[in-house]
């Protein structure tokens, strides 16, 4: 049984539908990368899957439940955190602050700190700007900000939406990284990115997204030397 599976999604905004009949997969220990052109539907997915976009037909299924009628918040007890596009971290607390705020649905207190600890080791900028508001850290040092609060409700399945957006090219290869760390611990990663082929060389499978639906999967190998992939998407 894959970690999470989703069967004939479709999910939208009032009249407008986003996503028509959408299906795939996350097996446990994956990386998995959703490609595809802006207003494809990537972060209308991400969004229905955490419960923050109503799911108007099909099924989500993860770690073998359903999720179609759990609300946000307990669908993030469950193991599922997201660190959105455009970081939404919180301007007006400080980065510790924002890091406990990501660990709202425990109580252990320990465990917690240990936690951020840990964060501070995957980004030791945080640990220097523990005290500082988050509203006042650079695009780079939010977005970490945003993963590690993901991180902080101990997650099976991380939802990543756009990591690399609007960053220097040095940030984003330190946060693919930890990406790729946190995938060697055993974390289990949906990653939808404009940058498809840092996206493709860091996933195992990838799927490639149109208006909506899935035209295309395979292995990200394989899509990474495909040339409509290539010509599409790759800029080649």
């Amino acid at each position: 049984m894959a970690l999470l599976e989703i069967t004939d999604l479709r999910s939208g905004y009032g009249a407008i539908e986003v996503l028509k009949g959408l299906s795939l997969k996350v097996e446990a220990g994956e990386i998995v990368t959703v490609i595809g052109a802006n207003g494809a539907g990537k972060t209308t997915t991400l969004m229905t899957i955490s419960g923050c976009v109503k799911a108007r037909d099909g099924r989500i299924s993860f770690d073998g439940n359903d999720l179609a009628s759990v609300p946000a918040h307990e669908i993030v007890k469950r193991g599922l955190a997201q660190s959105p596009e455009g970081r939404k971290i919180f301007p007006r607390l400080s980065v510790l602050e924002n890091l406990e705020m990501g660990a709202f649905t425990r109580n252990d207190k320990p465990g917690i700190r240990e936690d951020i600890e840990k964060s501070f080791q995957y980004f030791p900028i945080l640990k220097e700007r523990q005290k500082q508001l988050g509203g006042t850290l650079s695009g780079g040092e939010q977005q970490m900000l945003a993963i590690a609060r993901a991180l902080m409700s101990r997650p099976k399945l991380l939802l990543l939406d756009e990591p690399s957006l609007g960053l220097a090219p040095m940030i984003v290869l330190k946060i693919f990284d930890v990406i790729r760390e946190l995938n060697r611990q055993g974390m289990s990663v949906l990653l939808v990115e404009q940058n498809a082929r840092m996206a493709l060389r860091l996933a195992h499978r990838g799927y490639v997204m149109e208006t909506g639906t899935i035209t295309m999967t395979d292995k990200a190998e394989v899509l990474l030397n495909d040339p409509r992939i290539q010509a599409a998407y790759l800029g080649e």
